[in-house]
Formats: structure tokens, sequence, C-alpha cells
């Protein structure tokens, strides 16, 4: 499994990111995770094909998760796609995205590709899809509108959570209980919309992930921002923009006693 983070910004960050949105892939088989801005540029500069993308998935409906959507679906359409494309994630999510598309002239798209429109559960452990790569599950999280957090198994054996924009969730640990890899925003603190750096590598260590990544970074993001963080968690780091992050299932049986940071967990 592969982690692509196309993006690893907040609504407004430095001028070098942009709105968060990942990628995942294994043996061939290509999520999409929110599409704030132009996913297919992001896409093809990572050397990915986007009209393999094997389905859309949006954590909620604020326009930097889902605004490029209409986007997404003409460029797709332009480059040939024309298997059905299957979009999940919460109700209103899905409702504003197909609305929003509908704004557009489309009857003269000859053979775009139909939507199929997957509502997720807002429950803990909300099963999304399962075939033979990918198992995916969903759980809500704390934001202001219904927002899913998600969990990837893939056949390989590695796990990732997606905490998806969120204040500090005990059930964002459940969510990523044992994953190789927990993504986390880290917009900064404020309680009932988003988390800071600390708080999610609170939740990295209760959860025994192997590593954590930060997203949906605001402006001034510096190193120094990490060092609480660390101090829970020390396999905490920036999400990189573009960056590649490849997952295995033995890149951690357990939690190894340099993870955690000197204070009680």
């Amino acid at each position: 499994m592969t982690l692509y983070l196309l993006g690893t910004g907040a609504v407004v960050s430095d001028p070098h990111r942009t709105t968060t949105m990942l990628a995942v892939e294994e043996d061939g088989h290509l999520l999409l995770i929110d599409c704030g801005g132009d996913t297919v540029q992001r896409l093809l500069t990572l050397g990915l094909d986007p009209s393999t993308v094997h389905a859309v998935i949006l954590t909620h409906q604020h326009p930097d998760h889902i605004s490029g959507f209409a986007l997404l679906l003409e460029k797709l359409w332009l480059m040939g796609r024309r298997e059905p494309v299957p979009i999940y994630g919460p109700e209103d999510a899905l409702d504003v995205a197909r609305r929003a598309f509908a704004c557009y002239r489309t009857e003269g798209w000859d053979g775009l590709a139909d939507q199929q429109w997957h509502p997720v559960p807002m429950e803990p452990g909300a099963p999304v899809f399962a075939d033979s790569v990918f198992t995916v599950t969903a759980t809500p999280v704390d934001h202001p509108v219904p927002t899913l957090g998600f969990r990837i198994e893939g056949s390989s054996g590695a796990i990732l959570a997606y905490s998806a924009d969120t204040s500090r969730c005990d059930r964002v640990a459940e969510l990523a209980r044992d994953a190789d890899l927990l993504v986390h925003e880290a917009t900064g603190s404020q309680p009932g919309v988003h988390s800071p750096a600390e708080e999610a590598a609170e939740i990295a260590a209760t959860a025994g992930v192997g590593r954590l990544v930060l997203v949906h970074l605001p402006p001034g993001t510096t190193d120094e921002g990490l060092e609480a963080a660390r101090h829970w968690f020390t396999a905490t780091e920036w999400g990189e923009e573009l960056g590649v992050y490849p997952l295995t299932a033995d890149d951690h049986a357990h939690v190894p006693a340099g993870h955690l940071g000197s204070r009680t967990v």
C-alpha cells in the first residue's frame, strides 16, 4: 500500500501547500480521498493515472474538501473514463457534491461516466466497501458538519487511518487502532472544529500506531510546532506536499517503546 499526499494545507495555508487531499494505491487500485482542489493535476504530478481511480471518498461537505469534484469528473470524462465512478461519504456531503455538479450543463458530454452514490452511515465502524484489495470502514468525528474518518486495510495487511477534519476525538483512536500510519489533521486548537498537533499525537499514542503524519496545516507551520507533539509520540512529522509514503504490514507489530513520550498515556 502507498499513500500519496496530494495536498496538506488548511483552507488557507502556506504558498507551497494546497488543500488536504489523499490518494491510496495498492495492487493497481487507486482510492481518492477528498477533492478540494485539482486532484487530476496532483495525481499526474505524482505519475498516477487518474482514469484508474477505483473510488472517490468524501469526508465532509466543506468546500476545501469537495469543491474540485465537478472538475474531477470533467477531467476524467475528457481523459476517456467511461466506467462508473463510485463515490462514498456522509449523505449531506454527497448531496452537496451531486447538486453542485448538476449546476453544469453536461447533456453534451457524450460518454460521461455514471456516478454511483453510496451514503455511509454516521456510526462507529460503519462499513464503506470491501473488495479483493481494500476493506474500508468509517466513524464519525467531531466537526461542525457531519464528517467521517476512514480506516483502509489492504490485502497486503497494511493499515492506514485518516482522521479527516476533527477536534480531539477518542473515536479516532479506535478507528486507528494498531494502524501502520495515522494521517491526522493539525490545524490548531479549535474545540469542536480542529485539533492541534499535540492532541493528534495523544491520539496516535493511545491508538498504538506506527507513525503519525500531520496534515491540514495552517500558515506558518514550522518544525518548532512538532516539539509538544513529540512529547506524546516521537514518530510524528508534518505531512510533505506531494509526499509518497509506502506502507507494509510489518512497519510495526506494536508501538516501540521509544515512540511514547515521557508523559503517561
